[in-house]
């Protein structure tokens, strides 16, 4: 029986939530009408998303989309778990009304992703023995919140705690099932790491994709003593599958060989004025489609 796949994207792409000047001025329904437009079948969450299901539903409905992840900017890193349930909480509730198959989890204590001023080469380390205490809060927080019919799944970040391969194998290392693995092309290639060794050394807890691609040429260029994490995303070090330096046929060929089946999501924020996002929708997509055929998995509508 052929694996399955469904194809979303990311409003990212139409509107930038750490870097407001990033974005287009459409509405949440143009946004679903262009994604909609482009062949996707589900969009993750953005700010101007209401956070409640008996409204989002409706708007959904009309436009064929589905709730297929969305962001929480965890600060587990320096809080308690109890405050994080709280800080959950409602995203949760209404992730769960929406039918969404999991809450992306970021790690945004410590993180310099936000801040514009912050070059990347001051991103936080932590020692093994810290990277080891924190895993088994992340561990703690995943059984809860899988508990309560809403799982997480884990996003390795440029310019965050987890950011590179062995930060990453350090964490996978350290915590539990409980915490699956988003795996994100375009961060772990911009952080350096091998794409396929890491798909390879995690496959068994990789739950969601995001197919986010590179330009290569922009991130040689970039000086990480100066330059920040937002001023790569100016500068367009990222991009949709089929308009960049990674070959995703050859990534989503290796997912395939692992038994992965899910979400595959666009996620590639960029500037709308100078990538627009509704071309840029459709070239994704399309590389999408062809890739997924080549790998041989079956689209689901």
């Amino acid at each position: 029986m052929a694996l399955k796949a469904r194809l979303g994207i990311a409003p990212i792409a139409w509107w930038n939530d750490d870097l407001a000047e990033l974005s287009d001025d459409v509405s949440l329904e143009e946004c679903l009408a262009q994604a909609a437009k482009a062949g996707f079948t589900g969009m993750e969450t953005g700010r101007r998303f209401p956070m409640d299901a008996a409204v989002l539903s409706p708007i959904l409905a009309r436009h064929g989309i589905s709730v297929c992840g969305g962001w929480f900017s965890g600060q587990l890193l320096n809080g308690e778990i109890a405050a994080e349930k709280d800080r959950i909480a409602a995203q949760m509730a209404f992730f769960k009304a929406a039918g969404a198959p999991c809450i992306v989890y970021g790690e945004t204590a410590r993180s310099i992703q936000g801040d514009r001023a912050a070059p990347l080469l001051t991103k936080p380390k932590l020692t093994e023995a810290d990277m080891a205490a924190y895993a088994r809060k992340m561990t703690a927080f995943g059984e809860w919140c899988a508990g309560e019919g809403m799982p997480l799944v884990y996003h390795h970040h440029m310019a965050a705690v987890v950011e590179t391969e062995p930060e990453l194998d350090l964490f996978m290392k350290h915590s539990g099932d409980a915490i699956p693995l988003l795996f994100d092309a375009g961060h772990m290639a911009f952080a350096g790491g091998d794409v396929l060794r890491v798909i390879d050394n995690h496959h068994a807890r990789i739950a969601h994709v995001h197919t986010k691609d590179v330009r290569d040429g922009v991130i040689a260029a970039l000086d990480r003593t100066k330059d920040s994490f937002l001023d790569a995303v100016v500068k367009g070090a990222f991009t949709v599958p089929g308009d960049g330096s990674l070959d995703f046929e050859t990534i989503v060929k290796r997912l395939h060989g692992h038994g992965y089946q899910g979400w595959f999501v666009v996620e590639a924020e960029q500037d709308p004025k100078v990538s627009p996002p509704l071309e840029m929708a459709i070239t994704g997509h399309r590389e999408l489609v062809r890739v997924m055929n080549a790998a041989g998995y079956e689209v689901e509508a």
